[in-house]
């Protein structure tokens, strides 16, 4: 099976793995990320903190306390995809 990755982050993130020697391809770590979501999956229901979290969200936004989406999309990529 052949992989085409269309972002190029994901493909630095992963030569970055195999460099650093924490996995030896980049097969490896596309598998570990697979056995990771097999163990871990993702859920398809809301549980009670979720929900709580969002009325939380909900009740910021209404306040005028939410944050610009720019600049927190900025950050968000400054601090994982770009370290």
């Amino acid at each position: 099976m052949n992989i085409l990755l269309e972002k190029p982050e994901l493909e630095k993130f992963i030569d970055e793995k195999v460099r650093s020697g924490s996995f030896g391809s980049a097969e490896e770590v596309i598998e570990a990320g697979l056995a990771r979501l097999m163990l871990d999956p993702i859920p398809l229901e809301l549980d009670a903190a979720d929900l709580e979290a969002l009325a939380e969200s909900e009740h910021q936004i209404q306040e005028g306390r939410d944050l610009d989406w720019k600049q927190t999309s900025a950050q968000l990529r400054a601090k994982y995809l770009n370290s």
